[in-house]
């Protein structure tokens, strides 16, 4: 596969013209100078163990009241106008997590805009999310979320959550989604009877780059909607909790030991869709990311959620950052290929793959190859494999990167599939040939495949076979790291991959398609 501007990138700000692509959005990579690591070391001796205590004081001060005044709420109450001495309650906590976020170095948070009232916009769409900071806005507002039901049995937090009367998500419940998104329709449908939710349409942690693709729950009840963006000027960006990067403790220490802490709440005019944009969530949801998108001043991305699970699958072949995979998922979802028979697709790909051997095919064939017009999606993807740019690809290395974006939890069985499409009669491939399997399985231009083919190929024949491979990579499941790129690795993943539990910081993904998918956890790459 090749990375030009011809067959790569796909972040763009209001236009559909191709160009480089961002740095992967769910990777943070944060590299401290000897100068700011004395400092930090200083402050976790002095003011860290301070400002820690303090907000944590803060945290469990604020929990009696919210206890208190969460006892005996019903759904009737709730919708009915803040008694007096709630609303006491409530401006005391507003105040008491103002406290709590000043101890943690945010001194001032600058807000622009107006916040509309709960009858003009009842939902508020958020973005970039990027971290848990991003709860200064819901502590600011005491906006309803959308939480994970077990959320609500964290003690002392959990108290806090089920003050500000949040939609929950249930991963017991199969059907949870459906009705995550009918009470947030019902809700915002009330007429300002009920508290504005919140809601963060991205649906999971980035490095604020540019913005992925807005999940389309929060648009379905075709109400009008508030966009507010978030910012965070700090010359080092100790906030930022993706994927991939500094653990959620590290975030926090690394934070709290910054003599100030910038951030910008920003909220936008409210945005009111049009007939077209009620019946279609899906465009209503891409037209208000364009508007958000020209606020913050980056790019939008296709890339999902889904997109951050291919890229983050650890294992033998972890992708690097500037892999084109992740625009070969998105056109593969463009395309039509329907993740439900994408393995039978595969099987189908392959048999014809194996029968053409190094035959290359044109545009056209490739059309018929996969049974699929010619488009501008067809031609961006074949742009992607036409590597010399003279209007033919070879089909295996297609065949190849789909069986990674199957099958990204099962390394061994991708590579064992293209020695099957790669080899010759006696069942061996070439140096040449794991140099085209390799590059195509981790999307990149070029690798140098030298050493590790030395290196399986013990009895120096020029030739290798897939068992061969197989004991090897058994023998030394770090292979990728120790022969094919250990400079790249140690620069790219020197700190700590984070491991989340949900989707992102604050709120779970509630969209209601391919619900039983979104509930797994991330896999492996080797099984």
């Amino acid at each position: 596969m090749k990375l030009s501007s011809r067959g790569r990138g796909c972040c763009v700000a209001g236009s559909r013209e191709r160009g480089p692509p961002p740095r992967s959005p769910f990777v943070h990579q944060l590299r401290l100078g000897p100068l700011q690591k004395a400092k930090i070391a200083f402050m976790t001796l002095t003011l860290f163990p301070i400002r820690l205590f303090f907000a944590a004081f803060m945290m469990l001060l604020a929990w009696p009241f919210a206890f208190i005044a969460s006892m005996g709420s019903d759904e009737q109450e709730l919708e009915k106008p803040l008694s007096w001495w709630r609303k006491i309650v409530d401006v005391l906590l507003k105040a008491i997590m103002r406290m709590m976020w000043l101890a943690g170095g945010f001194h001032w948070i600058n807000v622009k805009g107006r916040r509309a009232l709960p009858a003009e916009a009842a939902i508020l769409t958020v973005a970039p999310h990027s971290s848990y900071f991003d709860a200064i806005p819901v502590t600011m507002t005491f906006a309803s979320i959308v939480m994970k039901a077990e959320s609500k049995d964290i003690p002392v937090w959990g108290t806090l959550i089920k003050y500000i009367r949040p939609v929950f998500v249930s991963r017991s419940d199969q059907d949870s989604r459906r009705k995550t998104v009918e009470e947030i329709k019902r809700r915002a449908q009330s007429d300002g009877k009920w508290p504005q939710i919140m809601i963060f349409p991205e649906g999971t942690c980035t490095n604020r780059s540019c913005l992925i693709t807005f999940k389309p729950g929060a648009f379905i009840p075709g109400v009008p909607v508030q966009p507010v963006v978030l910012r965070y000027p700090n010359k080092l960006d100790t906030i930022t909790w993706t994927w991939q990067g500094p653990g959620a403790l590290e975030i926090l220490w690394l934070t709290l030991c910054q003599f100030h802490n910038s951030v910008e709440i920003e909220f936008l005019p409210v945005y009111i869709p049009s007939e077209e944009e009620r019946r279609n969530p899906v465009l209503y949801a891409n037209n208000v990311r364009r508007v958000m998108a020209e606020a913050l001043g980056v790019s939008v991305t296709d890339y999902t959620f889904e997109d951050c699970q291919l890229a983050l699958a650890e294992g033998q072949l972890r992708l690097p950052s500037d892999t084109c995979l992740l625009e070969f998922a998105k056109l593969v979802r463009s395309l039509g290929l329907k993740p439900e028979t994408l393995e039978d697709d595969l099987d189908k790909y392959a048999t014809s793959a194996m029968k053409m051997k190094e035959q290359k095919v044109a545009l056209r064939e490739f059309s018929a190859y996969l049974e699929f017009p010619v488009s501008h999606t067809l031609e961006s993807m074949f742009a992607l494999f036409d590597e010399n740019e003279d209007g033919v690809i070879d089909v295996r290395e297609f065949v190849i990167a789909l069986s990674v974006v199957c099958k990204p939890s099962k390394t061994l069985e991708t590579i064992q599939l293209a020695f099957q499409l790669y080899q010759s009669k006696n069942g061996t491939i070439t140096e040449e040939d794991l140099a085209h399997i390799l590059k195509t399985a981790m999307g990149v231009s070029q690798i140098n495949v030298t050493h590790l083919f030395r290196a399986v190929d013990e009895e120096e024949k020029g030739k290798i076979t897939y068992d061969d491979f197989y004991r090897f990579a058994e023998l030394h499941p770090h292979f990728a790291e120790d022969y094919l790129y250990p400079d790249q690795m140690v620069a790219e993943h020197g700190l700590e991959t984070s491991s989340l539990s949900a989707p992102n910081g604050i709120c779970t993904d509630f969209s209601p398609e391919n619900a039983e998918d979104k509930n797994k956890p991330l896999q492996k790459k080797l099984n």
